[in-house]
């Protein structure tokens, strides 16, 4: 299962977020999410846990949790959908003008 975790500290590093969740299971991989311009933490980032049951654990547990004095967000994650606006193609309507 790939779970979301949000509102991470910004000091947070991947082993950090790995050894939190490992308390309820076994981590395949942790990852957070950063900015690649600037290289700083976006606050968020993924975990992904190979046993539901475990994983679904780590979510009631760590849910609202605190961790460096921020209540993470933690839930099971879903595809991104695309919000952007605009066609099925992802690009921008054309308008015939003529």
């Amino acid at each position: 299962m790939n779970i979301y975790v949000g509102n991470l500290p910004f000091n947070l590093g991947e082993e950090d977020l790995r050894e939190i969740f490992e308390e309820y299971g076994e981590v395949s991989s942790a990852k957070i999410i950063s900015d690649k311009f600037s290289g700083r933490s976006k606050g968020f980032g993924f975990i992904e846990m190979d046993n539901d049951d475990q994983a679904n654990n780590a979510i009631k547990e760590l849910n609202n949790a605190e961790v460096g004095g921020r209540n993470i967000k933690v839930n099971e994650s879903k595809p991104r959908e695309n919000n952007r606006g605009g066609d099925r193609r992802g690009g921008f309507q054309r308008r015939d003008r003529y």
